[in-house]
């Protein structure tokens, strides 16, 4: 009864409302679902599921409609049932409210802040649907509105929801779907406890649908304010009761608007469709993985409180046990977990699992899904279908301008199996710094104005071609910049040079990519000349979203999903306080883009060191700017090199959470450990 997805039908956690449906209750339904039919389904012999389907539908796959639909409602602890006398709901017992003095009961909708987070919407919740141990003193349990996770928070870390304008943010509402679909459900969530109803919108824009509801929370959620919104059920109240004709209508109406919408587009792996809101999530979480390599959510729903991991030598899929549970048989989850190893439905033979049928184009799809060609000047790049899991080989890599070997070791930190690794680079300290921390394992070759042909042939071919030319004559901060024919720029043409000799001919059937990178501070027309020669607009990307550091940059090439929204993931460390040594306190949450120079260092007009250590304002260590660009501590510390040098190294390199975020699709496409 704990694994839900809520009223607005966003996939949280999933669970199929099991009930005898008798002919009344159908009846009933269907009279106030006017536009829907109902359709029972036998999954695996198991009893009859409930499942509402527009008429409009007509696939006999349910997948044909989106995700979403596989809901019931619940809220906080009251659980709605479907039974011969319609719709009721049952509170579950709770334990008594805490002892401590500070407030926020179970059930209470709350603002959360946990370390290297911003503050969050959630609900107390009791320990017992963590399936963990109970909250230590003065810490609560929380469930976060948007993934469903639990965390263990400090009471002294939360706030009533009606402190709504103080703590909403707009930025992370315009940036971000999964804090959107947070507000949204607890937004819901408070609506159907204070009774609050809306005028039904008539657009099909979901920020206009939504925005009553945040008028309504940043105006007080008048005219009941917070004793409306606290939880509908007392401790111990056991009893059933039948909710209103009134409330019936209303919970059936967001259901009708809900279940008439079409799916907005096709699930890239599998037969069906995801609505709007669960393609935005898709497009964030499907590529972010784990330390220990496998994706850090459900191949199908992006989500899941559990998972089962794929025992596939290569394959890195994961995949939640509500979705084996209810799209493939009750019970097949706990049948997973008898089997070592178990292979995912990604891996096994290409047939219907209950309701699961994986796409047989499934890699063309993926690829399509993420590929935007609006508004593009040039024809979108060639997609390569995915390599089967057994038939994928070690990577080969060529890097120009490769500095401190971050494509290096991005690949081996996601996991990759580097055949060959061959990097230009003609600072000896970069190259200092590869030898010693990769322990030879990369091929060091000259400067790339003397590569030719032959040298190519001879250490290819390669799979992947990656670099970011200097930007010291492109970028428009250099009052003497010299542009992209001149001066430094001009090495970008050894890139396009390299890059086209590197390239399969004709006849060779092999997925190959590329990656170029520069400032996006550059002039106009430079950056339309390169793109002219490249064939295709760049991405801009800005660590900023997944560090503690602002860092904008152009990325051109031909990676699957380079243009998908940038999702921090845990182990990012998102505020400068997290990068700090013991005792040092940071002055400011984010810093500024840090060059080669000394003084980027410094923050705000009035020039402020953004630490303090003893009550005196200091720089940033280089353990510390280390960790602001997502390199292991000590990873610059060779050749007795002093701060100054190592603060250039790290001037001119890449985001290593950045360059994980382009590199992580490739896990489709070679052999990983």
């Amino acid at each position: 009864l704990h694994s839900v997805i809520d009223s607005s039908g966003l996939p949280v956690n999933r669970k199929l409302l099991r009930e005898d449906i008798s002919a009344k209750v159908s009846s009933f339904l269907s009279s106030v679902l006017n536009t829907c039919s109902l359709r029972e389904r036998k999954i695996s012999n198991q009893k009859l599921d409930l499942l509402v389907c527009p008429q409009s539908f007509t696939s006999d796959q349910i997948f044909a409609l989106p995700l979403c639909f596989f809901l019931y409602l619940r809220e906080n602890e009251t659980c709605y049932f479907v039974g011969k006398d319609g719709l009721t709901s049952s509170s579950l017992s709770l334990p008594p409210d805490f002892q401590d003095n500070k407030g926020f009961g179970i059930g209470e909708l709350v603002w959360g802040k946990i370390k290297g987070f911003s503050w969050w919407p959630g609900i107390v919740v009791t320990w017992r649907a963590t399936g963990k141990r109970q909250a230590s003193h003065g810490m609560r349990w929380l469930q976060w509105f948007g993934d469903g996770k639990f965390s263990e928070v400090s009471a002294d870390k939360l706030d009533s929801i009606t402190a709504f304008p103080k703590f909403f943010s707009q930025a992370s509402y315009t940036k971000l779907a999964s804090y959107r679909r947070a507000i949204f459900q607890a937004l819901e969530m408070a609506s159907i406890r204070a009774e609050k109803t809306f005028t039904p919108c008539e657009s099909d824009n979901p920020d206009d649908q939504v925005k009553p509801m945040l008028d309504w929370a940043n105006g007080g959620f008048l005219p009941k304010g917070e004793e409306g919104l606290k939880p509908t059920h007392t401790a111990g109240e056991q009893k059933r009761h039948k909710l209103s004709i009134r409330n019936k209508l209303q919970t059936f109406e967001r259901l009708k608007t809900l279940l008439t919408m079409r799916a907005a587009t096709f699930h890239p792996l599998f037969e069906g469709g995801l609505c709007q809101t669960c393609k935005d999530v898709y497009l964030e979480m499907s590529y972010m993985y784990d330390d220990d390599g496998y994706q850090s959510y459900c191949t199908v729903c992006c989500g899941g409180r559990e998972v089962l991991l794929c025992g596939n030598a290569n394959c890195c899929r994961c995949f939640c046990v509500d979705c084996l549970d209810i799209l493939v048989d009750p019970g097949a989850s706990n049948n997973a977990r008898y089997l070592d190893p178990w292979r995912c439905y990604m891996c096994q033979p290409l047939l219907q699992y209950g309701v699961l049928k994986r796409r047989h184009d499934w890699s063309l799809k993926l690829q399509e899904f993420f590929a935007n060609d609006k508004g593009q000047e040039f024809e979108k790049p060639k997609i390569y279908p995915a390599v089967p899991a057994e038939q994928r080989r070690p990577i080969r890599v060529l890097s120009l301008f490769d500095g401190i070997a971050t494509g290096y070791l991005v690949l081996r930190d996601l996991g990759f199996k580097v055949d060959q690794y061959v990097a230009s680079e003609v600072c000896e300290d970069s190259i200092s710094v590869g030898v010693v921390r990769h322990e030879g394992k990369i091929q060091y070759v000259h400067d790339v104005r003397d590569i030719t042909r032959k040298n190519l042939l001879e250490w290819g071919p390669f799979d992947l071609v990656i670099g970011g030319s200097p930007c010291n004559d492109l970028s428009i901060v250099n009052p003497a910049r010299k542009g992209l024919y001149e001066g430094t720029g001009r090495l970008f043409f050894e890139f396009y040079r390299l890059l086209s000799e590197a390239k399969p001919k004709e006849g060779e059937d092999r997925p190959f990519f590329w990656m170029f990178e520069n400032v996006v501070a550059m002039g106009v027309n430079d950056k339309r000349d390169i793109s002219r020669f490249l064939e295709c607009n760049p991405v801009m990307i800005d660590a900023i979203e997944v560090s503690a550091a602002h860092r904008a940059r152009y990325f051109w090439g031909n990676l699957p999903g380079m243009n998908r929204p940038l999702c921090a993931s845990g182990m990012d460390k998102l505020e400068l306080q997290d990068c700090l040594e013991h005792g040092r306190v940071a002055k400011f949450g984010k810093v500024r883009t840090i060059t080669t120079r000394s003084n980027s260092i410094k923050q705000g007009k009035d020039q402020h060191f953004p630490v303090l250590m003893n009550g005196k304002e200091d720089i940033l260590w280089c353990t510390e700017l280390e960790r602001i660009f997502g390199f292991p501590v000590h990873y610059t510390d060779v050749s007795n090199m002093g701060r100054g040098a190592r603060q250039k190294l790290l001037g001119r390199s890449w985001s290593v959470p950045v360059i994980r975020h382009l590199f992580a699709p490739l896990k489709d496409y070679f052999a990983c450990e």
